[in-house]
């Protein structure tokens, strides 16, 4: 593992090695315990869309692990002037331990792990999100124990989430059943990844895609950059909302998670969000852990 650019790149090995050292990481935090890791190291952050999480979790974990963390935003860089992405990381390799980058084409991604000679970390770009599906991986095996016979069901967008999450969820061995309205499904490449497992399903039915899940994820329904189709989409997504009705299709016991920021009483009413509030908190707080993992594991 050299880089962390997509969840496709990753066996199921990889992941569960990261799941395990986010736990550790984040027992020691609980109880005091330093884990310098990365004294000495730099993570230049570069964000070319803006980000709450993203950025606190990491600035917070390098601190943690003892390194420092540097924040470049694309106003910052030459790279939002025009200069070749494939310069910039042949310049910021010869200063930096690693790279975090948050942006929208996965292109730009992959010419930075491609050019530069340090790790690159995808902070999420339109195609996939994978920092976030290794937090809520995590999160699921907190609240569950395993990941064995477990169903997850995502109700939504094909977007990055949606498809980070589909291979994530299939890697690691639990049925995956994705309902999305017919003209925003995932792409054909990840479509093609997971029609090699038995346990993936793809529908336009939201009810279908939660009966007896254990696990329930949703996203907004217009991701950053598509704020002018947002009337559009809130048309074409009218029904795809995690609500009573759904919820009573799952199982008794099923959690629910978010990425954050929410839109409630769109992709999620207000009383089922509060009523899952300590799962989808969790998840967020496990996005500084499971990035923490992912930084020792490419930097130390």
């Amino acid at each position: 593992m050299k880089h962390l650019l997509k969840m496709l790149d990753l066996s199921t090995e990889e992941i569960i090695e990261i799941l395990n050292l986010a736990d550790q990481l984040k027992y020691e935090l609980k109880h005091g315990i330093p884990h310098p890791h990365l004294q000495g190291k730099t993570l230049g952050m570069i964000f070319q869309k803006a980000s709450t999480r993203t950025r606190v979790s990491f600035e917070t974990g390098m601190y943690q692990l003892g390194g420092y963390p540097l924040f470049l935003s694309s106003n910052d860089l030459q790279i939002g002037r025009g200069e070749p992405v494939q310069d910039t990381a042949r310049v910021l390799s010869r200063y930096l331990d690693g790279i975090m980058i948050r942006t929208f084409e996965q292109k730009e991604v992959e010419d930075l792990a491609n050019y530069g000679n340090i790790p690159i970390i995808n902070g999420l770009t339109d195609f996939c999100h994978p920092c976030q599906v290794l937090a809520d991986l995590m999160t699921i095996r907190e609240f569950k124990g395993s990941f064995d016979g477990l169903k997850m069901c995502f109700i939504g967008d094909g977007n990055n989430m949606a498809n980070s999450l589909i291979v994530g969820g299939l890697k690691v061995g639990m049925a995956v059943s994705i309902a999305c309205p017919n003209d925003y499904q995932p792409p054909k490449e990840i479509l093609d990844f997971a029609s090699k497992y038995d346990c993936f399903e793809m529908t336009d039915s939201p009810m279908q895609a939660a009966k007896d899940a254990d696990v329930l994820l949703t996203d907004v329904w217009a991701s950053m950059g598509q704020e002018g189709e947002a009337e559009k989409r809130r048309k074409a997504f009218a029904g795809y909302q995690i609500n009573d009705e759904l919820m009573a299709q799952a199982k008794d016991d099923a959690i629910v998670l978010h990425c954050l920021p929410a839109h409630r009483e769109e992709e999620i009413t207000e009383k089922v969000f509060e009523a899952h509030a300590n799962e989808i908190f969790e998840e967020a707080e496990n996005r500084l852990h499971a990035q923490k993992a992912v930084m020792v594991k490419l930097m130390a």
